[in-house]
C-alpha cells in the first residue's frame, strides 16, 4: 500500500466531512449525523498524525541539507542530532497511522451483555465461573463502568453455573469482544481434599447491546411466558410468577430473567437480553470475517478448544491466539489485563491492516 497516497486520499475526504458538519440540516437525521461525527473524529485523530508525520519529513529534509551544506561545525554537529531524532520517530509515526488507517468499527462503542457460563469441570468450573465474573467486575471498577448483573444461576458450593452481566460504559465492545472463547484453568480447587490439580473449562461471550431500532423482533414471533422464581436446591425465591421466559421462536434463542421480584424488570432485563443475542446473530451473518473469528473463539466449551490459559502453580496467564503470557495471575485476576487487552487489540487492527493491504495490491 502507498501509505502517502491512501493518506492524500482521506486528506481529502476529511474535507468533504468538514463540509458536512457544517450542514445545519445534518442533525435532522441522527443515524447520519452519528455516522458523520464519527468518522470526522476518526479523520481528525488521522490527519493530526500525518501533520506530524509531513513534519518530521521536512526536518529530515532541513537537516540532511544542513549536514551537506553547512560549514559551521557546532550547526552541523545540532543538525546531525536532530536528524538522528527524527528518522528515529518516522517509521513509529508509520506504524500508527497504518493500524489509523483501519476504520473504526462502529460496534466498539457500544455497551455488551457479558455471558459467562461454566463448560468442563463440574463444581470447580462453577467456582472459576465467579472467579472470572469478579475480575471482569474488578476491571469495571478501574475504568469506571458500570455494570449490573442480569441472570445468574448459581451453585451449591458458591459458583454460577452461568451468570449474565450489563456493562455500560466508554468503549466497553472495543477493549472487550476478543474475550469471547473458552477459557482454561488450571489449579488445585478448594474442593479438592487430595491437592490434585485439576484442569476447567469455562465460556465467555461477549454481546453487543442493541437498540430497540437496531433490531426489529416481531411480537408473534415471541412467547413469553410467566413462572415461579427458584434458586439453588429448588428453594424459592419468591411465592409470585415475577419470573420471564422469552423464546424467539424462528431462531429457537430462550431467555430466562428471574433476578428481580418485579414481573416488569424482569420482563425488560429478558429483552434486553434478547435484543443483544438477536443483534449479534444478525451481525454474523452480515459480516463473514466476524462471524468466522467468532465461530473460532467461542466453540463448545470442549477443553481442545482454548483461547487461554490461567496456570496457578506457575503464576501466568496465556493468551493462545497471539503467544502472549503475563505473569502476576493474582493481580490479572483483579482486573489488571491492560496488557492483555491492549495486545489483543493491536494483533487483530495489525491483521486488519495486512487484509487491507491485500486488497489495495
Amino acid at each position: 500500500m502507498d501509505l502517502i497516497k491512501k493518506l492524500e486520499e482521506l486528506s481529502e475526504r476529511y474535507k468533504v466531512v468538514q463540509q458536512q458538519i457544517a450542514d445545519p440540516d445534518l442533525v435532522k437525521d441522527q443515524k447520519k449525523y452519528k455516522d458523520t461525527m464519527r468518522e470526522n473524529q476518526y479523520l481528525s485523530d488521522l490527519m493530526e498524525l500525518y501533520d506530524e508525520y509531513k513534519k518530521v519529513l521536512t526536518g529530515i529534509e532541513d537537516s540532511t541539507f544542513m549536514i551537506t551544506e553547512e560549514e559551521d561545525h557546532d550547526m552541523k554537529e545540532l543538525a546531525r542530532e536532530e536528524l538522528k531524532e527524527l528518522e528515529e520517530r518516522k517509521p513509529q509515526l508509520e506504524e500508527k497511522m497504518k493500524l489509523k488507517l483501519i476504520p473504526p468499527d462502529p460496534l466498539d462503542e457500544k455497551n455488551i451483555i457479558l455471558e459467562i457460563r461454566s463448560a468442563a469441570g463440574g463444581d470447580e468450573a462453577s467456582l472459576f465461573v465467579r472467579d472470572m465474573w469478579e475480575m471482569y467486575c474488578h476491571l469495571c471498577d478501574r475504568k469506571g463502568w458500570k455494570y449490573e448483573t442480569m441472570e445468574a444461576q448459581e451453585t451449591e458450593v458458591g459458583g454460577f453455573n452461568k451468570i449474565v452481566t450489563k456493562i455500560d460504559g466508554k468503549f466497553v465492545y472495543g477493549t472487550l469482544r476478543w474475550e469471547s472463547g473458552v477459557h482454561r484453568v488450571q489449579r488445585v480447587p478448594a474442593t479438592e481434599s487430595q491437592g490434585r490439580l485439576q484442569t476447567s473449562t469455562v465460556t465467555v461471550a461477549v454481546l453487543p447491546e442493541a437498540e430497540e431500532t437496531e433490531i426489529n423482533i416481531k411480537p408473534e414471533d415471541v412467547r413469553v411466558d410467566v413462572m415461579r422464581a427458584g434458586g439453588p436446591g429448588g428453594q424459592c425465591v419468591n411465592t409470585t410468577d415475577s419470573a420471564v421466559r422469552l423464546t424467539h421462536i424462528p431462531t429457537g434463542i430462550v431467555v430466562i430473567q428471574q433476578d428481580e421480584k418485579s414481573q416488569i424488570k424482569n420482563k425488560a432485563k429478558a429483552w434486553t437480553v434478547l435484543r443483544a443475542r438477536l443483534f449479534d446473530l444478525e451481525q454474523s451473518k452480515k459480516d463473514a470475517e466476524r462471524s468466522a473469528t467468532r465461530k473460532s473463539m467461542v466453540g463448545n466449551g470442549d477443553r481442545s478448544e482454548k483461547i487461554r490459559t490461567y496456570n496457578y502453580p506457575q503464576d501466568r496467564v496465556t493468551d493462545h491466539r497471539i503467544n502472549l503470557t503475563v505473569h502476576n495471575l493474582p493481580g490479572f485476576m483483579m482486573g489488571n489485563m491492560d496488557e492483555m487487552l491492549d495486545a489483543l487489540n493491536v494483533y487483530a487492527n495489525e491483521e486488519k491492516f495486512n487484509e487491507l493491504d491485500t486488497e489495495n495490491k
